[in-house]
């Protein structure tokens, strides 16, 4: 026994040596479980128990912090539900029309344009060459254009014409309305039915007219929406994380509210109309940028339902240059927003079901998420200072779910969007998530500006975005005369990628070494955005030995016709 008695002590002293977090772990673990194990850990942690007291100063930066980080959150859940109701609903799909018209109604089919003399070409020659009985089909060419595009588009409208195509000419001089008072304007003398609408850079197939026309034979559908394509996807990192992005509203977005049967919206193009429904909604109106989300909702109000057809595609143009991508975003951010002020109230007072009021909350209000961005982003840096003396147990067991909720919600939805479209290749979508990521942060400082502009009912004009006619790598645009640029915007995104560069600096003075990934994706999407909204179409110039692209662009008049 007394042999016994020096291991014995050995032992005791081992045991009684060791860290108190595993002696809490032995202790509590087996008997009462995880919850008292988290507690033990929490009680455990008491690395800066003498040093760190709760204080006005750090409140008044976490408390906001975390309620911005709480609502990002929000919507970021959001983004699991639409994947949830996506697969729930799976047998609603779309696919072949119920049934079909015994005789072929009448079709107008309304191009609106606006300085677009290197794409109109291609559209028309797309748009004559569309399958439909030509007595029963219209075209309009709605030309608001101030420059070139009026010769070339009236030349073009003449020549096809003459060769037997039912399509005519109409040009405004006071771009009253914008694209909406255009379509408002054609409407007026439209023949037919049925309405379908192209934007200039879209390249409809030709069976297009064919594939949707059958839907409507159905008395009770107003509109029916058809999937984007992208002529130019592989153009460049930025046109792929562009396709990305809109591959991801119109599979999921689109496809979980259509077949869960809440609201969802035309897109502007690439969709046909009853004509009927836009008059039972109210008809075009131009007090939001985004007059198609508009109607859309104030059409369904009246009692009409939607359609989305996957499977039906239309190719279109993505933009090529940052500024040009950082316009349209901006309109639409600002647009949605002037839509909800503009039609939830009427949901709300409305008798639809209580799930379609919450779903249109989602959907027209998901851009308040920029402003929300931009004041998390000045607040991270002094909220990490202030959480570094926490200890890492308290970061970690609210860090994670937040997280989870917001961020890798993202990487989530995108992910399921494109194992939807190339089951095959999708695992490529990986490479791309980290740039998609940084580039949705990029995006803050323009988008943020334009919801605010929403919110304070600041009227702006519809900005159209550039069609630059390039669909391969190489291509060199023509349409340097449309590029626009940003004067304030870069320079701030610049600084801020500046002060995350400094955060990130921190964390390692610190070794925390786990928020660095996250930081340096702010760095990349500022830095980025910054840099290629001041340096687009110099590479372009230096290229060209410094020609003047303006001049040199041949006008596309069309060979062959």
């Amino acid at each position: 026994m007394n042999r016994l008695n020096p291991v014995a002590g050995l032992v005791q002293s081992r045991i009684s040596g060791l860290h108190p977090r595993l002696t809490a772990l032995f202790a509590f673990a087996p008997s009462n479980g995880l919850r008292h194990y988290l507690k033990a850990m929490q009680d455990t942690d008491t690395t800066f128990k003498h040093l760190y007291h709760w204080n006005a100063f750090d409140a008044a930066i976490l408390l906001p912090y975390f309620a911005v980080m709480i609502l990002l959150a929000i919507y970021g859940v959001h983004r699991y539900t639409l994947c949830y109701l996506y697969f729930k609903y799976r047998k609603n799909a779309s696919t072949d029309p119920p049934r079909h018209f015994d005789e072929l109604p009448s079709v107008t089919v309304q191009l609106p344009i606006f300085n677009e003399q290197f794409v109109i070409d291609r559209l028309l020659e797309a748009v004559c060459a569309m399958n439909y009985p030509r007595e029963k089909l219209e075209i309009q060419v709605l030309d608001d254009s101030t420059d070139e595009t009026q010769q070339v588009a009236s030349a073009l409208v003449a020549r096809y014409a003459a060769l037997g195509h039912p399509i005519q000419y109409i040009h405004r001089t006071n771009r009253h309305g914008y694209k909406a008072g255009a379509l408002d304007a054609g409407l007026n003398v439209a023949k037919g039915e049925y309405v379908a609408i192209f934007d200039a850079d879209f390249v409809p197939p030709t069976d297009w007219l064919m594939q949707v026309i059958h839907h409507f034979a159905e008395p009770e559908i107003g509109m029916v929406q058809t999937r984007w394509t992208h002529l130019n996807r592989d153009y460049s990192v930025l046109t792929q994380i562009e396709a990305i992005l809109l591959d991801g509203h119109f599979v999921l977005e689109h496809g979980a509210r259509c077949r869960s049967g809440d609201f969802f919206n035309f897109n502007g193009t690439a969709g046909m109309w009853r004509i009927q429904a836009i008059r039972d909604g109210g008809g075009w109106q131009h007090d939001t940028l985004t007059e198609d989300t508009d109607l859309s909702y104030r059409s369904q109000l009246a009692g009409w339902k939607f359609k989305y057809l996957p499977h039906v595609e239309c190719p279109s143009e993505l933009p090529i240059e940052m500024t040009a991508f950082k316009t349209q975003q901006a309109r639409w951010a600002k647009g949605l927003i002037q839509t909800s002020i503009k039609v939830l109230p009427r949901i709300f007072r409305s008798n639809v079901p209580r799930r379609i009021k919450i779903e249109s909350v989602y959907h027209l209000t998901a851009n308040l998420s920029y402003p929300l961005m931009v004041l998390m982003s000045a607040a991270l840096l002094p909220a990490m200072v202030c959480r570094f003396y926490q200890g890492w147990f308290q970061m970690l067991l609210i860090d994670v779910p937040l997280f989870t909720a917001s961020t890798f919600s993202i990487a989530v939805f995108y992910l399921v969007s494109q194992r939807e479209l190339f089951p095959k290749t999708w695992m490529k979508t990986f490479l791309y998530l980290p740039f998609l990521m940084a580039l949705g942060i990029g995006l803050t400082v323009t988008n943020t500006k334009a919801v605010m502009e929403a919110l304070f009912g600041i009227k702006s004009a519809f900005v159209r975005t550039p069609k630059y006619r390039v669909a391969k790598k190489g291509e060199k645009s023509q349409a340097a005369k449309y590029r626009k640029r940003l004067i304030l915007a870069p320079w701030i995104e610049l600084l801020l990628g500046g002060y995350f560069f400094l955060a990130i600096l921190y964390t390692f003075s610190n070794h925390n070494y786990f928020t660095a990934p996250f930081l340096i994706l702010f760095v990349i999407g500022y830095w980025y955005t910054g840099l290629m909204s001041l340096l687009q179409g110099r590479f372009e110039r230096w290229r060209s030995g410094g020609a003047n692209t303006d001049e040199s662009s041949p006008k596309p008049f069309p060979v062959g016709v």
